[in-house]
């Protein structure tokens, strides 16, 4: 293996992509070693750095109110400490047998190689785009970076008319959809699933489509985009589905995305089921030695079902960059993998899940019972209680907590974690009755609602172990 494709023989470590994890992963490089010892160079096609693409809804919605509050570390902050950063710069192929990899400048069209010895393919997803005729018109828009978000601004403040359309009702269409209300627009959701949030089983979804209708969101579900309609101007005028045809000044697409994985792909570099890339528990990429990858582009084991999935989160993206550049900085690192916690929020209804859904389960053969109740986010009696929805599926017999789903108010978000931490620990529903959370009137009644859950679970295990006609 080639030692000496940085300067005067140091090593050097190219970075493709500079968002989370790539820059992450450099930084983490950078404190181990130091320029003398490690040579880093780092490649991204956009504008920006180590941006928080999960907050693009909130500025666009004007809770947020500067772009730059998005950005947590600038391209200066990044040269500053070493790290050579190309901005504006494509890597376009990657030859894995000879160290290198091919590096086109965007505005210049000029292409050269760089040589590496140790390689971190941190190239994100890409939002999908669906092939229809008008969905590269004027005033349709993804969000997925902050150019996206920019052109999506500077949209709204050119178009008269105010009414919107979200094509998708996950985690992007739902926050978007708040972001639009929020600027005053009509807003209407066009969604293939049954109900919006497909990362929640559909009952807990349904609780989310009252509280859009009931902020005055137009939900449309079951419901196939089969063309999105341009007017003489060649803006986008309506989205059409094949029942009905909805006006639109302005379209979002929110239809979630897809490992970037292409240049990995070609290099002959593995990739799983879900297209994102497979790695070990280091994050290198299987069956290399010094290629690694993290990030929105790689696949993820899930803790639960013991099965890789493709969980594109920011939280997740930081992580793989700190086991990659501790790794690639000469330490030693592990990602192990996830539950799959996620939350979000529409106005004031806060959305969580950790672990799986039923389908997840009846896809792992899992055998499972599955417990909902009602609760309050404090005591009933303290001002400002408001209810919340626990969803909980344990293992049938064994009664290993399986999943968690939360929808309600404010407080219900954040006990998703108490979740995710008894999946992480491997523990039973019966174990978490006995769990000692924190208690005052203010905060949780007497029985944490998720302990309310877990309760109410444990007797149906039991319940389930009996013997027949027992």
């Amino acid at each position: 293996m080639s030692m000496s494709a940085g300067r005067d023989g140091t090593e050097r470590l190219v970075v493709i992509g500079g968002d989370a994890a790539g820059m992450s992963a450099a930084s983490q490089a950078r404190r181990l070693r130091g320029p003398g010892e490690l040579e880093i160079v780092a490649f991204e096609r956009g504008h920006f750095t180590s941006f928080s693409a999960c907050g693009i809804p909130y500025w666009v919605g004007g809770d947020v109110p500067e772009r730059d509050r998005l950005i947590a570390r600038t391209p200066e902050a990044h040269r500053e400490r070493g790290i050579d950063l190309r901005l504006r710069t494509e890597v376009t192929g990657i030859d894995v047998a000879g160290q290198r990899v091919r590096a086109r400048d965007v505005d210049s069209g000029a292409e050269y190689w760089t040589a590496y010895d140790k390689l971190v393919i941190a190239t994100g997803a890409r939002p999908v785009r669906p092939d229809l005729p008008g969905a590269d018109a004027p005033g349709v828009h993804g969000v997925q970076t902050l150019d996206d978000g920019q052109a999506l601004l500077d949209s709204l403040g050119r178009t008269d008319g105010r009414r919107a359309v979200v094509v998708g009702a996950g985690y992007i269409g739902v926050e978007m959809a708040e972001a639009l209300i929020k600027r005053g627009y009509e807003v209407t959701v066009v969604n293939r699933g049954r109900e919006p949030m497909s990362t929640l089983d559909a009952d807990m979804g349904r609780l989310v489509h009252r509280a859009m209708e009931g902020l005055g969101i137009t939900m449309v579900n079951d419901a196939e985009v089969t063309e999105l309609l341009t007017g003489e101007d060649g803006r986008v005028r309506a989205v059409a589905t094949q029942d009905a045809e909805y006006p639109a000044d302005v379209v979002v697409l929110g239809i979630g995305v897809r490992p970037e994985t292409a240049l990995a792909r070609t290099a002959g570099l593995p990739v799983g089921a879900h297209g994102g890339l497979l790695t070990d528990l280091a994050m290198r990429v299987r069956g290399q030695e010094n290629v690694w990858a993290g990030g929105d582009c790689v696949e993820v084991l899930n803790l639960v079902s013991g099965q890789e999935q493709y969980v594109p989160l920011g939280t997740h993206a930081n992580k793989h960059g700190q086991v990659i550049g501790t790794n690639a900085g000469g330490g030693y690192a592990t990602f192990p993998g996830v539950v799959g916690t996620a939350v979000s929020k529409v106005c004031d209804l806060e959305i969580a899940r950790t672990g799986l859904r039923e389908k997840d389960a009846l896809r792992a053969g899992l055998r499972f019972e599955s417990v909902t109740i009602e609760s309050t986010s404090r005591a009933g009696y303290y001002p400002g209680a408001s209810g919340m929805t626990v969803k909980m599926l344990a293992e049938r017999r064994t009664g290993r907590l399986l999943g968690v789903q939360i929808v309600g108010r404010e407080g219900a978000g954040k006990r998703v974690d108490i979740a995710a931490v008894a999946l992480t620990a491997g523990m039973t529903v019966e174990a978490m009755t006995a769990l000692d959370l924190g208690y005052a009137p203010p905060f949780s009644p007497v029985w944490d609602p998720v302990l309310v859950a877990a309760r109410k679970a444990a007797a149906k295990v039991r319940q389930g172990d009996r013997p027949e006609g027992g």
